[in-house]
């Protein structure tokens, strides 16, 4: 007879013991017997086996590991640092605002309440922009036009229109305009010169029998004198035979057209005399244009002379079409350039990082309004200067103080390549693509 199979024990057919006589537990030992209980759910054996794992994460587990509570903590932990990064940009921005009030309640106005009449001298497109700017800000103000032009002169007067450069902007009618210095002048409380820096002496030498000693001078020009290298700050005093003018120089990124249209502008004065260069400050500022103060005339002027100059060269690069990368190389070297003259000359460097320094550098290099920009881009594109002189009915400041920057630089003894340059191109001794290829030879050096 074959022997009975042996099977794999059944659940049902398994006999347990039977339980002994019960006996009373003491609660320590109760508790003993609770923790040690095993767990609710089967141990791995033959009789039960592992639990599905792909169920329970199916349940419980969230994809990433986390746990769907541990989930939902983070995402209110970013909620909140949210509601806090904002909470912190508020306060710091209503502590900005309430600065802002407190400065603004107590400073002075009686230099515009107290100013009866203001003459800017040159009709130019900054000069007619600044005097329409001033003339605006107090109605009951005289603000008197020195100008050549009697053409130009008959129409503000007749229209309020300067028919050469802003026909199409009416300017206020307290702007009268003369070809008289001693009408312009008369009872003048501060005066703005904005005549060509070229032409200031033999211009200033003629009126200067009609200025007081104690008229206030801002000064908008921007330039180095050819045969002198003398800045405003020293042409003025001397061409009036007045060593102690008041002086101030305004400079600062700013189009004419754009101050004409009123849109936001920042700029600096600029006086060793602080008293000075708040009356400016108030006299100048208004909702749409944010005037800083500075001590540094030499930064302040240096900066506003170069950046022309610079404007020709970025024009250059533009014209030949040589790409951003050559044009942020170009200014990046110029704008150290004009550091180091700068700097030799006593200016400060935070000056130069400034309004009057790199925020002036900016707008003249990059943008198409600029007239030294423009004479660069069509030097660049092949033109010759002399035509391109020519056809503009504005001066390009830069075309003339090129060749002042470099006397000046060999004067402190500062090597100024790209400076330089422009000023050679401007002789016409040497062209734009070998410019370029020697600024591209010259030694790799330490940056400083």
């Amino acid at each position: 007879m074959a022997p009975a199979l042996i099977s794999e024990p059944s659940l049902l057919s398994i006999s347990l013991p039977s339980p002994g006589p019960r006996r009373s537990i003491s609660p320590p030992e109760r508790k003993l017997r609770d923790h040690r209980k095993p767990s609710l759910l089967p141990v791995a054996s033959p009789l039960f086996p592992p639990p599905c794992l792909c169920a329970a994460r199916t349940l419980d587990v969230e994809p990433d590991g986390e746990s769907p509570r541990r989930s939902l903590s983070c995402r209110q932990d970013g909620k909140e640092g949210g509601r806090d990064r904002r909470r912190v940009v508020r306060i710091a921005w209503e502590k900005l605002v309430r600065w802002s009030r407190s400065l603004r309640s107590k400073a002075k106005s009686d230099v515009l309440e107290g100013t009866k009449k203001v003459v800017v001298l040159g009709g130019g497109s900054f000069g007619t922009a600044m005097a329409a700017h001033v003339a605006s800000r107090k109605a009951e103000m005289e603000v008197a036009m020195l100008l050549r032009d009697g053409d130009v002169c008959r129409a503000i007067n007749e229209t309020h229109f300067n028919c050469k450069y802003f026909p199409e902007h009416k300017l206020p009618e307290n702007i009268v305009a003369t070809t008289s210095a001693e009408d312009a002048l008369l009872g003048a409380d501060y005066c703005f010169h904005a005549v060509p820096v070229q032409f200031s002496s033999s211009f200033l030498r003629g009126i200067s029998q009609h200025v007081d000693l104690n008229l206030p001078f801002i000064s908008l020009s921007k330039g180095l004198e050819l045969n002198t290298l003398r800045t405003m700050s020293q042409i003025i005093p001397h061409a009036l035979g007045n060593p102690r003018q008041p002086f101030i120089v305004l400079s600062g990124p700013s189009f004419a057209v754009e101050l004409m249209r009123k849109m936001p502008t920042a700029m600096v004065v600029a006086s060793k005399d602080k008293k000075l260069a708040s009356a400016a400050q108030q006299l100048l500022a208004s909702p749409n244009l944010r005037i800083s103060s500075s001590s540094d005339i030499t930064g302040v002027e240096i900066a506003g002379a170069l950046k022309n100059v610079l404007a020709i060269a970025a024009g250059i690069v533009e014209g030949m079409n040589l790409g951003n990368n050559c044009m942020a190389a170009l200014v990046a070297q110029g704008c150290s350039e004009i550091r180091w003259l700068a700097t030799k000359m006593g200016a400060k460097p935070t000056t130069l990082t400034g309004l009057s320094g790199s925020g002036d550098i900016m707008l003249t290099c990059f943008v198409n309004l600029s007239r030294n920009r423009t004479v660069g881009l069509r030097l660049g594109s092949g033109e010759k200067l002399d035509d391109i002189l020519s056809t503009m009915n504005q001066v390009a400041e830069g075309v003339s103080t090129a060749g002042a920057v470099v006397a000046l630089a060999q004067k402190y003894n500062v090597k100024m390549p790209v400076l330089t340059a422009v000023a050679r191109i401007i002789d016409n001794e040497l062209t734009p693509k070998k410019a370029v290829l020697e600024l591209m030879s010259l030694p790799q050096v330490e940056e400083v």
